[in-house]
């Protein structure tokens, strides 16, 4: 859905404006490794970008500000909604009754976290999954320095859910069976827990299957493979 009704960006919600979202992964050592005022030493010195940042501003001198603007228009644009879901929703279609008893399981044991129709509460929880001693990622305490919050990370999205493994903050589990078995058999107690999560959730094989047979609904493929969200061969001129 649309990125501007998010309210924090980041796992562990270190940004919440979405202008400044994009200086995240252009300046950390492990994604660009940059800063913004080298990009737009580049852009400058581009022939291409000056004429786009002419369309777009009337100006062609690219400045950080107008960078970080045009991105997070880019980024307001990525609006998923043509689903299975949205079309029974919008009464266009029909569940099957395996995807109808998904549906059914996921409104009785999901929904507190991942609500209709995002898919998120957008809120910051700990789903019990524990500390991954490789990163040694303890969340949202980082931010917020509230013991509180150890543990505690951004609800995804389960839109497209599909296609975006691997799951979890970490990407610790591949597939979407290994997440239904963390949250029947893999929960790790502790003071931060979510409180949906304390009590146990009983899935049969059966139930796990057909949960799954709902979530794949939440698959908008139109979206996904939109020319338009595609690298840009046409303008940049790549082969």
């Amino acid at each position: 859905m649309n990125l501007a009704w998010q309210k924090n960006f980041m796992w562990d919600g270190a940004i919440n404006n979405l202008d400044m979202q994009s200086l995240a992964p252009i300046s950390h050592p492990a994604e660009m490794a940059s800063n913004i005022n080298d990009v737009v030493k580049k852009l400058n010195r581009s022939k291409l970008y000056r004429k786009l940042f002419i369309d777009a501003y009337g100006d062609s001198i690219a400045t950080g500000e107008h960078t970080l603007k045009a991105i997070a228009q880019f980024m307001l644009t990525i609006v998923s909604a043509n689903s299975k879901y949205d079309k029974v929703m919008n009464n266009e279609d029909k569940f099957t009754l395996q995807e109808q008893s998904g549906y059914q399981i996921f409104k009785k044991n999901c929904v507190a976290c991942h609500t209709e129709p995002l898919f998120t509460s957008n809120e910051f929880e700990n789903n019990g999954i524990g500390l991954d001693t490789l990163l040694n990622d303890l969340g949202r305490i980082k931010i917020t320095q509230k013991k509180e919050d150890a543990l505690k990370f951004k609800v995804p999205t389960l839109r497209n859910i599909e296609f975006s493994y691997p799951y979890m903050h970490d990407g610790r589990f591949k597939r979407l069976t290994d997440v239904l078995n963390h949250y029947t058999s893999g929960i790790k107690q502790s003071k931060t827990l979510s409180a949906p999560l304390r009590q146990n959730i009983v899935l049969t094989s059966n139930d796990k299957v057909d949960l799954i047979a709902f979530l794949l609904t939440l698959s908008d493929k139109k979206f996904l493979f939109d020319s338009k969200f595609a690298y840009p061969k046409e303008v940049l001129k790549v082969n």
